[in-house]
C-alpha cells in the first residue's frame, strides 16, 4: 500500500496529457457527446495505457511539483490535440468548397465546434468522415500518437512554442491543400459549368439564363457530389492515416 500515492500521482499526470488531447480530438470533442461520456472515455484510455506510460512518469515529491507537472502535461496534450484537429478540418474545407460550387452556401446550420455557422454539405461530410475514420481504425493511430508523444516530449517539460508554431503552420497548409484536392472534381465542374453558362448568356442574351441554370447547377452538383462522396471520404481517411504514421511532418 506504500506505493499507492506514487501510482495515483502517476495516473493523474498521464490523465492530464491524454485527457487534454481527447478533449480537442475530432469526434471525442464534439458537443453532441456529453461531457460525462468524454470524461469516462478519457479515464478509460488513461487507465488502459497507464501500465505502459506509468513508468515514464518520474515521482513528483510534493504537491507543488505535481501541479506544475500536470499543468505542463495539460499544455502538451492540448497542443497535440489541436494539431490533429487542424488536419481534420481538411474535410470541412472540402465540404465548404463543394457547397460553394453547387450553389448551396446559403443552406447553413449552427456548428458549436467552429463557433459559427457551417454549410449543410460541409457538416454532412464532416460527420461522414468521422464514421469512416472510426470504421477504418484511424482513431487507433490517434491513440498510438498519444503513446509516441512521450518519446518526443518527456513528462514535465513544456512543449517548445516555436516548434509547435511551425508545425501548426505546416499542418494548416497541408490541411488546406488536402481539402482543396478532395473537392477538385467539384471545382472542375464549377469552372466548366460557369464557362458554359457564360457562353450561353452571350449566345442567347434574351433568355433568363440564371433562373434556368441555378436549379440545373444544384441538380448536377449534387449528382456529382453523390458520385464522388465515397472516394472523397476514403481519400481523406487514407490521407489522415498516412499523415499520422509519418509523424505529422
Amino acid at each position: 500500500m506504500g506505493d499507492l500515492p506514487v501510482q495515483v500521482e502517476g495516473f493523474l499526470v498521464v490523465f492530464a496529457r491524454l485527457g487534454a488531447m481527447l478533449m480537442v480530438l475530432p469526434a471525442f470533442s464534439d458537443d453532441g457527446v456529453p461531457g460525462r461520456i468524454r470524461l469516462l472515455v478519457a479515464l478509460g484510455i488513461s487507465l488502459g495505457l497507464f501500465g505502459m506510460l506509468g513508468p515514464q512518469v518520474p515521482p513528483t515529491g510534493n504537491a507543488v511539483s505535481l501541479a506544475a507537472t500536470a499543468f505542463a502535461e495539460l499544455l502538451t496534450g492540448l497542443a497535440l490535440g489541436v494539431i490533429v484537429r487542424i488536419m481534420f478540418l481538411a474535410i470541412t474545407i472540402a465540404g465548404s468548397i463543394i457547397s460553394l460550387q453547387t450553389g448551396l452556401t446559403s443552406a447553413v446550420m449552427p456548428d458549436a465546434a467552429l463557433g459559427g455557422q457551417l454549410p449543410v454539405i460541409a457538416k454532412l461530410v464532416s460527420v461522414a468522415a468521422v464514421i469512416v475514420c472510426f470504421s477504418l481504425g484511424v482513431h487507433h493511430l490517434w491513440i498510438a500518437a498519444m503513446v509516441n508523444s512521450y518519446l518526443v516530449f518527456p513528462v514535465g517539460g513544456l512543449p517548445p512554442a516555436a516548434d509547435f508554431a511551425q508545425l501548426a503552420i505546416a499542418t494548416t497548409t497541408r490541411s488546406m491543400e488536402l481539402g482543396f484536392s478532395l473537392a477538385a472534381p467539384l471545382v472542375v465542374y464549377g469552372i466548366v459549368f460557369n464557362v458554359a453558362l457564360g457562353l450561353a448568356a452571350r449566345l442567347a442574351p434574351t433568355i433568363q439564363v440564371f433562373f434556368i441554370a441555378q436549379p440545373l447547377n444544384i441538380l448536377l452538383g449534387l449528382a456529382l457530389f453523390g458520385a464522388t462522396l465515397g472516394a472523397v471520404l476514403m481519400g481523406f481517411a487514407m490521407a489522415m492515416a498516412e499523415w499520422v504514421q509519418q509523424g505529422w511532418v
